[in-house]
């Protein structure tokens, strides 16, 4: 898929201000999983989609499956960090 699909548009910043409530999206994301219990939260969900493999026997809708866990996990640790980098985390 290319940038000008629109089934990917979530992924860029709204042109409406919406950088200020994303912002704000990734300081709740990094408040969230500060603690213990929430960096446990995280680390177990990076196991179990991250971290795991799939044999050449996988079938090809296990594998899309596994691939849509993954994504959501790398968009929670992206939104993470940004919240962390940006320091609005409080």
């Amino acid at each position: 898929m290319s940038r000008a699909d629109p089934g990917w548009a979530w992924f860029e910043p709204a042109a409406d201000g919406g950088e200020a409530a994303d912002a704000e999206l990734a300081a709740a994301f990094a408040r969230c999983f500060r603690g213990e219990d929430g960096g446990r939260v995280i680390e177990h969900l990076r196991a179990i989609t991250l971290g795991r493999a799939f044999g050449p026997a996988a079938s090809d809708a296990r594998l899309r499956h596994a691939e849509g866990q993954r994504q959501l996990v790398a968009y929670v640790n992206a939104l993470i960090e940004r919240g962390r980098r940006e320091g609005h985390a409080r």
